[in-house]
């Protein structure tokens, strides 16, 4: 999963013209669910999401308050553009999304997992797949990238029969040694 976080003032979700949510002081998230992503990663984001240090101490010590000590709120936006590949052409590729039907059951596990990790009456929400207006008053400004770690390829393992056929094996070689 993919999120960029702002530290906001303010922040609201319209949709046709109808105010969805709003918060004060605290996070607005914007959240992406990559293909390869799963419960896993929407725990693990849910977890950096609240953790994360966006403000000073009392003391101004810098980076050392999370939203939850600051007793802030948190405003979720489900935002798939931000896994587009735009490395070629002028026209972004969104093939780094999941499908909508499988993301939105991650998203929704997001969003949970942030309400239960802190206060649901804190947590608001935008509108999955909805054309949303996205409001806010930055704080800073301060944004970050937050993304989940990437899953490794697992090692590809050879059948039986693809050895007995005398295929190689990663690192065997079929040439002869001279001595």
């Amino acid at each position: 999963m993919k999120a960029i976080v702002q530290r906001v003032l303010s922040a609201s979700v319209t949709v046709d013209s109808e105010l969805i949510s709003s918060i004060s002081k605290g996070l607005l998230v914007f959240a992406a669910v990559g293909p390869d992503d799963d419960e896993t990663d929407a725990a693990t984001m849910a977890r950096k999401v609240l953790q994360m240090k966006f403000w000073d101490d009392e003391e101004g010590n810098k980076w050392k308050k999370n939203v939850m000590d600051i007793d802030g709120e948190v405003l979720c936006v489900s935002q798939f553009t931000l896994l587009a590949n735009t490395r070629k052409g002028s026209k972004p590729d969104f093939h780094g999304a999941m499908a909508p039907d499988r993301a939105k059951i991650l998203y929704d596990d997001f969003f949970s997992q942030v309400q239960q990790g802190y206060h649901v009456e804190k947590v608001k929400n935008g509108v999955f797949q909805a054309m949303m207006q996205v409001a806010l008053v930055n704080d800073g400004p301060v944004t970050l990238e937050l993304n989940t770690p990437e899953k490794k390829p697992k090692p590809q393992k050879l059948n039986k029969a693809s050895k007995l056929k005398g295929q190689e094996t990663p690192g065997s070689s079929s040439e002869a040694t001279e001595i």
